[in-house]
């Protein structure tokens, strides 16, 4: 089973392009969502007795997380390191499932895949990018950003320009939704391509 690994920086256009994968007939495991159903689960009591107050019946209340760990590096590293691990096997779970239903490509879609090292659990990496302009446009239209936030949001990750060095194939979103679509299908058609490659959807030619 090949892995794809799908990764972008705020505001890039990277949940649309997953939501394409999907329509490609492609699985995608979605650690944001993870980390969401986790926050519902079972990170719920263990994220209260790091961080006493932040849930709210036996649910993670992300605000007040994020006010208790914004800005502290350690308390980053402890929410980190109880998250982290969870997600990891949920991903597991997620593999273990495809494999069982046959499925020769999945996708991962993790935020900070270069910035965790989760890269080298995949066989190829895609970043969807898009201009700085574009970016800042996208994300200062969501509710209750500021650009302030939006500035620290990006000072925190990867720079656009290395991850799209680092990656083996670049997914412009900033050319319309019909030019993503021809980049991811073309994406696939260059990994089932690959010498020796069992990737091989089903219909696929």
């Amino acid at each position: 089973m090949l892995i794809i690994g799908l990764t972008g920086s705020i505001g890039m256009g990277k949940s649309t392009c997953a939501a394409m994968f999907r329509a490609e007939g492609v699985p995608v495991h979605d650690s944001d969502a993870a980390v969401h159903d986790l926050y519902r689960g079972a990170a719920a009591p263990l994220i209260e007795a790091a961080f006493p107050g932040t849930v709210r019946d036996e649910v993670v209340d992300r605000a007040r997380l994020s006010q208790r760990v914004l800005g502290d590096s350690d308390a980053l590293k402890t929410l980190e390191r109880i998250v982290h691990p969870l997600v990891a096997a949920d991903r597991d779970a997620f593999l273990s499932a495809s494999a069982a239903k046959g499925e020769r490509i999945v996708v991962f879609d993790i935020p900070l895949l270069f910035e965790t090292g989760g890269e080298t659990a995949c066989d190829v990496v895609c970043v969807v990018s898009a201009s700085f302009d574009v970016q800042k446009q996208r994300v200062l239209g969501r509710p209750g950003m500021t650009e302030d936030k939006f500035l620290a949001i990006i000072a925190k990750q990867m720079p656009d320009e290395e991850k799209r060095r680092r990656a083996h194939f670049v997914i412009w979103s900033d050319r319309g939704f019909a030019s993503a679509r021809r980049q991811i299908e073309d994406l696939l058609r260059c990994v089932e391509a690959m010498p020796g490659s069992a990737a091989r959807r089903p219909g696929s030619r």
